[in-house]
């Protein structure tokens, strides 16, 4: 989905990480839900426990990239660059929810912290780099996220990497920090493996919120706007959600599926749950925790 020339950025809305740089690691963390949305293209459930303690590592302060925001100015130059055009991205996601959240459940909205980094970074959830993926961190109420990841995507899973399919990657992680908001984000660690499990319905849950975000991102209103979705759009969007399904990696990593271990939900499930939220629209719509089926998500009455 592309932006309107127009539109205009705040790279201030995004730090960048990596290079040696990274954030305090609090202690106490108890145990810490890690969604990882690129674990399973190493066969790991994308659910893992952090155990804290007063291991306080300091290594320095996170600041904007100052390049970043002399090359991200308007939406001309989000439609060209991926970093920029992730920046564009956490505005729109932040105008939609910054809206519609609080209509939707009577509570304030919170933004969530974003970071760009290139290689490594740290994290309250421990080390971000290339190889974790996009993930969201509930201690620090952040989404990290390495571009390169994009590049991946396509290589290693022949997923879309039009502006649509990286788009649904950010507003993913942000649908799991509306989870934080919510109280939800939790269930995932208490019941992490299966295919009817509650990681697998967490995840769910979040490519519909992502899809609610698609649906709504092209309503005018707010500094950056975007142009209405193309068919080809979608289709592309629908093939990245696809490509990051249990059964489609663990056949092309290990060469069959293993239901018992599925964490994200199968290709089918994750299309049809994002296409749900782009149908739909609202959140009641979304409610995978009481849904009968995974595969087949009841339209609302």
């Amino acid at each position: 989905m592309s932006f309107n020339e127009n539109s205009q950025l705040d790279a201030g809305r995004v730090r960048s990480g990596g290079g040696g740089r990274g954030i305090a690691v609090g202690g106490g963390l108890g145990s810490v839900v890690i969604l990882l949305l690129a674990g399973l293209f190493f066969g790991q459930d994308g659910i893992d426990a952090v155990t804290g303690g007063s291991q306080a590592q300091t290594t320095g302060t996170q600041q904007v990239d100052g390049a970043l925001a002399e090359r991200c100015r308007t939406g001309a130059d989000a439609n060209s660059d991926p970093s920029c055009r992730m920046v564009a991205t956490v505005q729109s996601l932040d105008q939609f929810w910054g809206d519609y959240y609080p209509r939707a459940t009577g509570k304030a909205y919170t933004l969530p912290e974003v970071t760009l980094f290139r290689g490594s970074d740290s994290t309250s959830c421990g080390q971000a780099s290339s190889a974790t993926g996009p993930f969201y961190c509930p201690p620090d109420r952040t989404v990290y996220l390495d571009t390169a990841f994009f590049e991946q995507m396509r290589t290693d899973f022949g997923a879309g990497t039009d502006a649509l399919a990286q788009e649904y990657v950010m507003a993913h992680e942000v649908g799991h920090h509306v989870q934080n908001l919510q109280g939800t984000l939790g269930r995932a660690q208490r019941d992490p493996n299966g295919p009817t499990s509650a990681a697998v319905r967490t995840e769910l849950q979040a490519d519909c919120y992502a899809g609610m975000w698609a649906n709504h991102a092209a309503e005018p209103g707010g500094s950056v706007q975007l142009k209405p979705i193309t068919r080809p759009e979608l289709s592309d969007a629908i093939e990245a959600a696809g490509a990051i399904g249990d059964d489609r990696i663990q056949e092309t990593t290990q060469g069959r599926a293993h239901p018992e271990s599925f964490t994200h939900g199968t290709s089918a499930q994750r299309q049809a749950w994002f296409l749900t939220g782009y149908q739909t629209g609202d959140i009641r719509a979304c409610n995978t925790f009481t849904a009968e089926s995974l595969d087949r998500p009841a339209a609302l009455k």
